[in-house]
């Protein structure tokens, strides 16, 4: 350090002499002796050529990221509310990594129940503000000090997800297990399936013979559940799926039974304007006929008055 002071020293002295003799000598060759001084090393010579203002002193970049830890403690969130999100967060990306290889066939409700209701709980115990260890709260620290409200975002999203799904209607409360309508189904399910996978290889035909049967009460099952609002978005898929395979892969079909009853129906409905009108027109006859007799018999009763007087 001192060899590097004494040598700039050095060079303000011989620049002030050589600007004091001779005015049109330029920086560049002042540069140039202090390169060629033997005393001078390259690195103290370049510090000298390119020297940083006296008003901007060089700023050190971890200095820069260390001032992100010292902001004043009450401005920092307490250990209670880091460990919350740290397990949120663990959490988070668990149910992110069950739903996405469920996406296709759909089991995002059966597969992954357990590790939203882990999910959930965390997030409750974040936003209900409740008290943690020293009377501390997190709501406001982890879900409203900022714009952005990024936990709080994350978790809408995934239950935005949820809710679409209708999932509640195939998980029992508490997130414990699957509800009994939904096991019922998926082991009908399972049984038409296993039908398909016996005639697969062979002919279709006795496919859709031996399965017909299965496949009929799976669909009566699927009806009933619909209708009373007890399926979710994997019981809607696995059956689209099935319905595709029994109709496009094995080319099967079997006749409605309300087919007779809405037939009997449309042709009441087309012979009911005939009806209609045939009924009309003996009515207007009936009462033609009340009319016009009166009329004879009062005709025939004046006639028969005026025969009498005439004899």
């Amino acid at each position: 350090m001192s060899l590097y002071k004494n040598s700039s020293f050095m060079v303000l002295l011989v620049l002030l002499f050589m600007y004091a003799r001779v005015s049109s000598v330029s920086a560049t060759d002042s540069a140039d002796n202090m390169k060629q001084s033997p005393s001078l090393s390259p690195a103290a010579a370049a510090v000298v050529v390119v020297d940083p203002p006296v008003s901007q002193p060089g700023v050190d970049p971890l200095f820069s990221l260390n001032l992100l830890s010292s902001f004043p403690e009450d401005l920092e969130i307490s250990d209670y509310c880091s460990d919350l999100l740290h397990i949120f967060g663990q959490r988070y990306v668990t149910y992110v990594n069950c739903s996405i290889p469920a996406a296709r066939p759909v089991k995002v409700c059966m597969n992954c129940f357990s590790s939203y209701g882990s999910l959930q709980d965390i997030y409750l115990n974040i936003s209900l503000d409740q008290m943690g260890p020293g009377n501390v709260t997190c709501r406001d620290s982890l879900l409203r000090s900022d714009r952005l409200m990024l936990v709080y975002l994350l978790y809408s999203n995934l239950e935005n997800i949820w809710s679409i799904s209708n999932c509640g209607n195939c998980i029992t409360k508490g997130f414990q297990s699957l509800t009994n309508d939904t096991l019922y189904f998926m082991s009908t399910l399972n049984q038409t399936l296993t039908c398909f996978k016996k005639y697969q290889q062979g002919n279709f035909t006795e496919l859709c013979k031996d399965c017909k049967n299965t496949y009929k009460g799976l669909n009566e099952l699927y009806s009933r559940m619909e209708t009373n609002l007890t399926m979710c978005i994997d019981i809607e898929d696995a059956m689209n799926m099935t319905r595709r395979l029994w109709s496009k892969s094995f080319n099967c079909s079997f006749p409605r039974e309300e087919t007779v009853p809405v037939i009997a129906v449309s042709s009441f409905m087309l012979f009911l304007p005939i009806i209609f009108y045939l009924s009309s027109f003996l009515h207007s006859e009936q009462k033609k006929r009340k009319l016009i007799h009166p009329k004879r018999a009062k005709s025939y009763s004046s006639l028969m008055n005026i025969q009498d007087k005439l004899s």
